[in-house]
């Protein structure tokens, strides 16, 4: 018999918790070939604004000493870390163009069990990954163990208009327009309908810093962009 400990939400949807991932997983093998090109369509190109902020949040030095950035979910030395092979493969295809295989490691795993040693990143980033993630309080827990002493965690997510008047908009476009888009340019229109419940599902800001202070950062705290359509989150490593 399952209890409430054993389910989670998939989109508005309540499954098990050991399904999620798998669920996850096949969204992402769905969208991974056209997931940039539909990014810049449902934001009209801001995700590339939010993405350096969230790479000027990260600050790395400038100059010849070592860096090591962990980037879960895929983005952009930095070692990419994702539970889902299509994203990685797209991602890897787009480094190759760019000459640029030397510099990133490409890694398939889980974020909830980081196949690395204690205190071994300067960095953990991830964008608009954290909420797919089945047991989030977990994976910020990996998250600040890899990390070394003195080092940041940043996460940018998802949130929810705080602007009067946008919060309705943003709820007409993200349930009617974005699945009618997803549907056309992939032709998974499904895929879309549920990455858009997952992000009203997703803890709001507040929420979400006091999860990343429970798992030991300090200094959690959120900074919202867009009128809080996204946030970007920050926590320490002491």
């Amino acid at each position: 018999m399952q209890t409430r400990d054993d389910q989670t939400h998939f989109g508005f949807r309540d499954v098990p918790l050991s399904e999620k991932q798998g669920m996850v997983d096949e969204v992402f093998h769905s969208v991974a070939g056209r997931y940039d090109l539909m990014n810049d369509l449902m934001s009209a190109g801001l995700h590339r604004a939010w993405k350096d902020a969230l790479v000027t949040a990260i600050n790395p030095p400038r100059g010849p000493q070592p860096f090591h950035l962990l980037d879960v979910g895929s983005g952009t030395k930095a070692t990419v870390f994702d539970i889902n092979g299509g994203m990685l493969a797209v991602g890897r295809e787009r480094i190759a163009k760019l000459g640029r295989d030397d510099a990133i490691d490409f890694i398939e795993g889980n974020a909830e069990e980081l196949p690395f040693p204690d205190k071994s990143f300067d960095a953990y980033s991830i964008a608009f990954g954290i909420r797919n993630v089945p047991r989030i309080d977990q994976a910020l827990k990996e998250a600040y163990r890899v990390l070394r002493p003195g080092s940041r965690f940043v996460c940018l997510e998802f949130s929810m208009p705080d602007l009067p008047g946008l919060d309705r908009l943003y709820d007409l476009y993200s349930f009617n327009v974005i699945p009618a888009l997803g549907g056309a340019v992939t032709g998974d229109r499904e895929s879309y309908r549920y990455l858009v419940e997952s992000i009203r599902q997703f803890p709001a800001p507040q929420r979400f810093a006091d999860m990343i202070a429970a798992a030991g950062f300090r200094r959690a705290s959120f900074t919202r962009l867009s009128g809080g359509i996204v946030c970007i989150h920050s926590g320490w490593r002491l």
